[in-house]
């Protein structure tokens, strides 16, 4: 394998990271100073503003992005190492590490309590437990990893009414997999934010989805596959989102268009739905092929840096964001109940500027380190 072609193969994955990275960032900025308008998963369109609505499905790319690009990179470390044993350890550890994250820094950075009594199972939880699930799968052909990916992703909203018994096992286990709610477990309470058993579909398909990189297809074909597979996805969202009969709420008719459009993409993320994933999988490897192309752009180099370091700059916006509120209530106080809030979705989007500027040189700072000191086991977590 060319390592000139590799590098840029990474590139273009770094720098579609970075971009959903930043989107992040815009959507934690919400998250921290918007709060006095929260939104439900689907949304209300009647009741949300168009700004603030844009805003949230833009956001919407970032976990499945994450996820995919995830198993992909996989894979890039499988073709890199040639062996199985080596994948599996990686994922395994990287899993474990990613867990551990969620469960203690990410958790604290986002409730400021410890010891914790909630502990929210968020997006980086997912990611670990979709790699340690990945560990168990890479050695299954590559056929039976497609229709697996498949079948989960396809079929779990068959799953939408399934529900157990309030404190019983089978419930407990649900909720990790399917169904958002509360786990009570040694004095503390779990919130399953991202249940799993979805994620696992995408991650196993983004591992499936890696082979397009190999020696095997040259880059104009690996670009036709992917672009092809992503124009498939988006046109079976818009299929079935036309039919509307299954793989999410149905969507309404208004007399005004724009809520119309609004309610068409007004899609369910805990747990993904079926069109939650057919979208924003589609837009992400349609993305993927125009970053591969676009790799001299003056813009592209920023976003791989971003990308090239996710978890550090995760850890790092997290404490940011935390500190920058905790110094707004001291200094300015509340003015939304208990919230200190901006007045317009526009100010998020220069909040977030600012911070990408303001973060830039701290993280390109890192990503040099994390380059030029390989050596350092520690830091190919971040």
């Amino acid at each position: 394998m060319s390592s000139v072609k590799t590098s840029q193969r990474l590139q273009s994955i770094d720098a579609l990271r970075g971009l959903v990275i930043l989107i992040m960032l815009l959507d934690h900025v919400r998250e921290t100073f918007y709060l006095h308008k929260q939104v439900p998963d689907p949304m209300d369109v009647s009741a949300t503003e168009p700004a603030l609505f844009g805003s949230r499905v833009l956001a919407h790319l970032c976990a499945p992005i994450f996820v995919l690009l995830t198993g992909i990179s996989a894979f890039l470390f499988y073709s890199k190492t040639q062996s199985l044993q080596q994948t599996r350890a990686f994922l395994l550890k990287r899993g474990l590490f990613l867990i551990a994250l969620e469960l203690t820094l990410v958790n604290f950075a986002w409730t400021a309590t410890f010891p914790p009594d909630v502990i929210y199972l968020q997006v980086i939880w997912a990611i670990g437990i979709s790699m340690v699930v990945l560990a168990a799968c890479v050695s299954l052909p590559l056929p039976v990893m497609v229709l697996s990916g498949l079948t989960i992703i396809f079929g779990h909203n068959l799953l939408d009414s399934v529900h157990f018994s309030e404190g019983t096992a089978m419930q407990t286990l649900w909720l990790v997999l399917h169904e958002r709610g509360w786990i009570e477990f040694a004095g503390i309470k779990l919130r399953t934010s991202y249940p799993i058993l979805p994620w696992i579909g995408v991650i196993l398909l983004g591992y499936a989805l890696g082979h397009f990189f190999s020696q095997k297809y040259t880059a104009k074909q690996r670009n036709q596959y992917l672009l092809g597979i992503g124009l498939i996805s988006l046109g079976l969202f818009i299929l079935l989102r036309l039919i509307n009969v299954y793989g999410d709420q149905p969507w309404q008719h208004f007399d005004s268009l724009q809520l119309s459009i609004m309610s068409f993409f007004n899609l369910t993320k805990y747990p993904p739905s079926l069109l939650f994933l057919l979208w924003n999988v589609g837009v992400g490897l349609i993305l993927l092929v125009v970053f591969d192309r676009w790799q001299q752009r003056q813009w592209f180099k920023p976003l791989v840096v971003f990308g090239s370091v996710p978890m550090f700059f995760y850890l790092l916006h997290l404490y940011v964001l935390k500190l920058l509120y905790v110094l707004a209530v001291s200094i300015l106080g509340v003015n939304q109940g208990a919230y200190l809030s901006v007045a317009h979705v526009w100010m998020l989007w220069l909040i977030s500027i600012g911070l990408s500027f303001a973060l830039y040189p701290v993280v390109k700072w890192f990503s040099t380190f994390k380059h030029q000191n390989k050596h350092i086991a520690i830091l190919k977590y971040f």
